[in-house]
């Protein structure tokens, strides 16, 4: 390719991210660590971490992290080994059935773990009729448990990150080194322990990496369970003295800190095995069929899971479909009510437009930046494109909440970008939060269908006259067009249902996008939880078919994009 060309786009590119990227990272650190006179301070610093209410939330974060991370390791491991190794009944069904928990943000299928496990919920009412509970008494299973409430809301919905992950890894293994391993003696476990585990240790390190970003940075989830021992619902109510305190901007620079600290940490301790594989061919490569009672004990266990994973979606559902459902197993009355208002309250309906104008506008950003950036990467030989490159990928590994708090520092009165300040109108700002968080998505996307194409392609067409820009756009990217529309729709639909940015920087009713609405409605009295569990329902039934769409045109591979 022309090399004038990819300097161009890296400029642009660059230019692109310093502004709405790094800029607001220094605009964070700026307000933290910059005293009223224009000095370094570590005062704010000082007196933050020796304040206790802010140690423990810090803790707690940290803690929610490891515990979400752990469990999802859990859920996910197994079910990716069963997957990749066996033939069991129901294989291909279960297999779909594991990402449902990814068309739902935490934070909405908290509102169905709450009526489940509430005072007055599904739980208690299960075991009165079972008569372990005297009757009027109850148990607030999460008032007790608020902790690992959240860390399993978080664990269920964000493992299929990790199994997604798992299962490109495991198909990415020679079975030769397996079969030298058994011939030597190591079988089982064994086998498993020292030799498939640390070949899949990249793949699981680059999902747990996401997990746990995300668990430690997770805003809506502790909101919805009235869990402020947390940073990030520190930050957010710290958010209506932003011009005037500096605390909110060093614990927001703190929650940086912590997040890359710990991920280059786990990248220099798991991230740098990298193992050479051979071709697969190999004759016992591929699933293998099970004796019935062990298929069906795979069956049992990916359904078992599944179940369990899908139970927060469900208590949303019957919400959804309820006139009320109070101290009953199930709603005692269904109606379909809640879904007409969902469509026509007059909260959801702008919602539902903005949220389509801000996520349609943001994936046209990302796949003309995303395209540029994986053909600068993959097709040049400038220097700086491995960086190019970094830079793209590091929105996965820096946390939403930290990133909406940086636009609306730099957004403030007297700030060059104060013509972005959204206490007026926060629709650019939204959706340059949205492309830039959601930009990764698109840029490995192209950057797979680039490397599976040959360059030779584009080398003919330019011999024949065509321009590097003409030949990307009549030869190369109809031949990647898979690869385009699957990280165009993942980036339109997460944008869709983006949590952090949406609660931080949509600040007037006008703007709201879909989840501040349904935050919104929860924390009405009356039916505000019906009409927000309805709004859920159809949220979850729009990135249902797209996450269905994206596992039939990417297959495993669909794990690839969920890597810093």
């Amino acid at each position: 390719m022309s090399q004038s060309f990819a300097r161009l786009i890296f400029v642009l590119t660059a230019l692109f991210f310093a502004a709405f990227f790094l800029w607001p990272v220094l605009q964070i650190i700026q307000g933290g660590f910059i005293d009223a006179d224009g000095r370094p301070t570590l005062a704010y610093l000082t007196a933050l971490l020796s304040d206790p209410t802010y140690l423990v939330g810090l803790r707690n974060s940290l803690l929610l992290a490891g515990a979400a991370t752990a469990l999802a390791l859990f859920l996910a491991v197994p079910l990716a080994v069963v997957s990749d190794r066996f033939i069991f009944p129901g294989k291909n069904f279960l297999g779909a059935l594991v990402l449902v928990p990814m068309i739902l943000p935490p934070f909405v299928g908290a509102i169905g773990i709450k009526q489940i496990f509430g005072q007055s919920g599904a739980l208690n009412a299960v075991l009165h009729h079972l008569g372990l509970l005297a009757p009027g008494a109850t148990v607030d299973w999460l008032a007790q448990n608020q902790f690992w409430g959240i860390a399993i809301v978080e664990a269920f919905s964000l493992y299929p990150i990790i199994y997604l992950n798992a299962v490109a890894a495991l198909a990415n293994i020679d079975p030769a080194m397996e079969e030298a391993a058994q011939n030597l003696g190591c079988t089982g476990l064994r086998r498993f322990w020292k030799i498939t585990l640390p070949l899949i240790r990249p793949g699981l390190f680059a999902g747990g990496t996401i997990v746990f970003i995300w668990a430690f940075t997770e805003l809506g989830t502790p909101l919805i369970f009235d869990y402020d021992r947390v940073t990030s619902v520190q930050i957010y109510y710290g958010l209506k003295d932003i011009g005037a305190n500096p605390f909110p901007f060093a614990l927001v620079a703190v929650l940086l800190a912590c997040s890359v600290a710990l991920y280059a940490l786990s990248r220099t301790l798991f991230g740098r095995s990298h193992h050479a594989m051979m071709s697969k061919a190999s004759p016992s490569g591929g699933p293998r069929a099970l004796p019935r009672n062990y298929a069906v004990l795979c069956t049992l266990l990916f359904g078992g899971i599944t179940s369990l994973a899908i139970l927060p979606h469900l208590g949303v559902v019957l919400v959804a479909f309820s006139r009320d459902w109070y101290g009953t197993v199930i709603p005692h009355d269904f109606t379909l009510e809640n879904f007409e208002l969902a469509l026509g309250h007059d909260l959801t309906v702008p919602a539902i437009a903005n949220s389509l104008r801000f996520a349609s506008i943001a994936t046209i950003i990302d796949l003309i930046l995303g395209i540029a950036i994986a053909y600068v990467v993959v097709r040049s030989k400038i220097a700086g494109r491995q960086f190019l490159d970094f830079l793209a990928m590091l929105p996965l590994a820096v946390p939403g909440l930290v990133l909406a708090f940086g636009y609306l520092a730099m957004a403030q009165d007297g700030k060059i970008f104060s013509f972005l300040n959204p206490t007026r109108d926060p629709t650019l700002l939204l959706i340059i939060a949205y492309s830039v968080r959601r930009l990764p998505y698109v840029v490995r996307s192209a950057a797979a269908g680039f490397q599976q194409t040959s360059e030779t392609l584009e080398e003919a067409a330019q011999n024949l006259g065509a321009t590097p820009f003409r030949a990307l756009l009549r030869i190369t990217l109809p031949l990647i067009m898979a690869n385009v529309i699957a990280g165009g729709l993942l980036a339109f639909s997460f944008a869709m249902l983006e949590v952090s940015d949406s609660l931080i920087l949509a600040q007037k009713q006008a703007y709201y996008p879909i989840t501040k609405a349904i935050l919104e409605l929860f924390q009405l009295l009356g039916d505000g939880k019906f009409i927000a569990s309805a709004l859920g329902v159809w949220a979850m039934a729009f990135l249902g078919v797209t996450i269905a769409g994206l596992s039939i045109i990417l297959g495993k591979k669909l794990g690839a994009i969920f890597r810093a």
